[in-house]
């Protein structure tokens, strides 16, 4: 069965929406350039799979979400699936003059959820307003993460403005120890450079943010991707990069995230949304030039 894409643009961006996987975004295209922003799967159709699917096998790319939880948990009493409900979740569309709104219920969770996008006017970004409301009967703990992967090449860059990484499991980093380091360096290694495809992996938490921020810079170009977040919502980011380990991709995902835990269960004090309340917040994609002196 296909999958319906919705399309916003303006003479800077293009950008294309699934909502009935979720509301993923699987295309970011800057029209000055031609260029595509977000990594794909080569050979994984865009398809819908069944509420508890494991994510690793079906990761298509693009934009995507994760709530509330990372891998399966338990949480308040309900047992949730891989990546959270929401990647599996149909959303109802409608346009509301040039923004795409995206909407729809996390039946374990409780949540309703709401995603506004528009392009700004004049600039090459990509605005996107959120508001969860808890409308189940309980307090709800949860991990809430964006999950952006894109395309690299030997000799792009992460950037972000953390002083801090800890790695999260030893089996997908080049860390010996799950221990923090001062990013971007562990060692010799510069851990914000993305080398030529290896079979290696990373996966870190980057914690002490001086600015709600966290991009890709293409050393081909000297183009970034820059993803802007509220720091209030979103303390720190994650940063997961296969460079050939995971099932031979190439590609590295950068996730602003409400935790730097691993699971909620560890989390002595995860985000959590009482009954009745709500959240809102503003996430950007913007595409700046970031090429170096």
């Amino acid at each position: 069965m296909s999958v319906p894409v919705y399309r916003i643009e303006n003479d800077l961006l293009r950008v294309e929406v699934a909502p009935s996987v979720g509301g993923r975004i699987t295309s970011l295209v800057d029209k000055r350039t031609g260029e595509e922003w977000l990594w794909h799967h080569p050979t994984l159709p865009l398809r819908r799979v069944p509420a508890g699917t494991a994510y690793d096998p079906e990761f298509y790319g693009g934009i995507d979400e994760q709530i509330p939880c990372d891998g399966p948990e338990t949480l308040d009493g309900v047992t949730y699936p891989d990546h959270g409900e929401l990647w599996t979740q149909p959303l109802h569309a409608s346009h509301e003059g040039a923004a795409l709104v995206l909407s729809g219920e996390l039946p374990l969770l409780g949540f309703h959820y709401e995603r506004r996008m528009e392009l700004a006017p004049d600039a090459p970004e990509l605005r996107v307003s959120y508001r969860l409301e808890n409308r189940g009967p309980r307090s709800c703990a949860f991990l809430w993460k964006l999950h952006a992967a894109l395309a690299v090449a030997p000799g792009d860059r992460i950037l972000c403005p953390a002083t801090s990484a800890q790695p999260l499991d030893l089996a997908w980093s080049r860390c010996r120890e799950l221990k923090p380091f001062a990013w971007p360096r562990y060692g010799d290694l510069d851990m914000s450079l993305v080398p030529a495809p290896d079979g290696t992996a990373e996966f870190l938490a980057l914690t002490g943010l001086s600015d709600g921020r966290i991009g890709l810079r293409r050393a081909a170009s000297g183009m970034a991707l820059e993803v802007g977040f509220d720091r209030a919502v979103f303390p720190c980011c994650w940063l997961f990069a296969s460079y050939g380990k995971l099932f031979g991709h190439y590609v590295a995902v950068l996730e602003p995230a409400t935790s730097a835990a691993l699971t909620v269960v560890d989390d002595p004090a995860p985000s959590r949304l009482a009954s009745g309340a709500s959240l809102t917040t503003t996430v950007t994609y913007r595409v700046v030039d970031r090429k170096e002196p």
